[in-house]
């Protein structure tokens, strides 16, 4: 199929499974079709291992989405498609660029599409013209105008159209027909800047054989003098940050047990804290081996250094686990909760990339390259399970939290009829009514799994 053949059947195929509809199997259909369509227009070259991954996590994603309907799966369709877009037109880019390339064509959509050579075929307009006034125009205006005649001459005729309801809200149409088509030419049309992909080489995972030369970052400092303050500065931070360890622990196990909301706070202002101290580390061994410190063999002291420094800050992850353990023990399980193990979780993976970096003797580019997947990941798996039901089944077996608390969460409802059947017969979920009064295109299949 041609680029403008996609353009137009995904423009109609947005209008009709939305028109008169709210977002919910709808999507799910449409995300299924862009990744069908993205693997049968996709180059033969194109198709690596990584774009059949991204197919794959497409077509989850938007089953996932028509299941829940929530912001998570919403997520994972969009950067899922986003992704398969990508590798679909070029292997070579990295994808980190993938938020520049598609913003860049958001802004330059006008532009792009009055290039109508690059993007519609070439054909006739006089002979395209002559077709349109003979088969569509001419006959129009004579159906019109009969039309007319007829009803103002002949009551019963008349009468045949009077209760004929035409429910049909052109401002509606007009806005999704834009929406899809836009949607749709990006997505199908979009380019890649020849200034993006001069800016590809600086995100790769090696250094170059210049990048390798030992000279100094800064001009007032030489490269031994450099490498001394990196020594002076792990040695000391390790110091410090071995007696934060320590005193974090002590508060957190041995000092007099809190109140509820003193155990809230204080995990809050650690786990924030933790987090900091997390991305100045990444950042601090970033700013000492960027380049030639990697190469230097002198450096050994320098590397050893960083890597009790990576180790220490691992073991600060886990104490800050430890600590959302104890606070989930006592007061039960919930989205943040559950969103601070997801982010420390995150956060040991960036330590174990950052010591590969270091022993691997890679670029700080790799870095950001390897952790983009593994956020993406973690927007996969909070959109691909039901949080909410893990967590009430959690807080019910071990009666954390009351009815309301518990109501709070979202796709529950099966657990919480076998739990609590007389308060569930008083209280209204919105989202479940709204999906039963629907039809199927809007409907989230969650619900439709329940026993009425």
């Amino acid at each position: 199929m041609k680029t403008y053949h996609l353009i137009l059947l995904t423009t109609v195929l947005f209008v009709v499974i939305f028109y008169g509809e709210t977002m919910g199997v709808n999507l799910g259909i449409l995300g299924i079709i862009y990744a069908l369509l993205t693997l049968l227009a996709t180059p033969k070259k194109n198709k690596t291992q990584t774009f059949y991954i991204l197919f794959a996590t497409s077509v989850v994603s938007s089953l996932a989405f028509a299941w829940f309907r929530d912001f998570p799966s919403l997520l994972a369709v969009g950067t899922s498609l986003l992704f398969l877009g990508l590798k679909s037109k070029t292997r070579k880019l990295k994808s980190l660029f993938i938020v520049p390339v598609f913003v860049t064509n958001f802004f330059t959509f006008f532009c792009r599409f009055f290039s109508f050579e690059k993007w519609l075929p070439k054909f006739n307009t006089s002979g395209m013209l002559q077709k349109t006034i003979a088969i569509i125009l001419i006959p129009s205006i004579f159906i019109i105008v009969f039309f007319c005649i007829y009803t103002y001459g002949s009551d019963h005729f008349a009468t045949l159209f009077e209760n004929i309801e035409f429910d049909f809200n052109f401002l509606d149409f007009f806005g999704l027909a834009i929406l899809g088509f836009f949607i749709a030419f990006n997505f199908w049309n979009f380019s890649v800047e020849r200034f993006i992909y001069k800016q590809n080489h600086y995100l790769n995972n090696t250094f170059s054989a210049q990048q390798r030369s030992q000279k100094a970052s800064f001009s007032f400092m030489t490269f031994d003098l450099e490498r001394t303050s990196g020594i002076i500065t792990f040695l000391v931070l390790n110091v410090m940050l071995l007696f934060f360890i320590i005193t974090y622990n002590y508060e957190q196990f041995y000092e007099i047990p809190k109140t509820p909301s003193q155990l809230s706070d204080e995990t809050h202002e650690r786990v924030i804290a933790v987090i900091f101290s997390i991305v100045m580390a990444i950042a601090v061994i970033m700013f000492y081996f960027k380049g030639a410190f990697n190469f230097d063999k002198n450096a050994g002291i320098l590397k050893t250094l960083a890597k009790i420094w990576v180790v220490l800050n691992a073991v600060l992850i886990f104490s800050a686990i430890a600590k959302n353990t104890e606070y989930v023990q006592q007061l039960g399980l919930t989205y943040k909760r559950l969103g601070v193990y997801a982010f420390l979780i995150v956060s040991i993976i960036g330590l174990v990339i950052t010591f590969i970096k270091i022993q691997m003797q890679k670029t700080n580019a790799f870095l950001f390259n390897q952790m983009l997947w593994y956020f993406y990941g973690m927007i996969l798996v909070c959109s691909y399970f039901n949080w909410g039901r893990m967590a009430t089944q959690y807080n019910i077996r071990n009666h954390k939290g009351n009815f309301e608390f518990l109501h709070s969460l979202n796709y529950n409802d099966e657990i919480l009829e076998q739990a609590f059947p007389k308060e569930m017969k008083t209280k209204i979920n919105y989202d479940r009514v709204e999906s039963d009064k629907t039809t199927f295109l809007s409907k989230i299949l969650y619900y439709e799994s329940i026993k009425k």
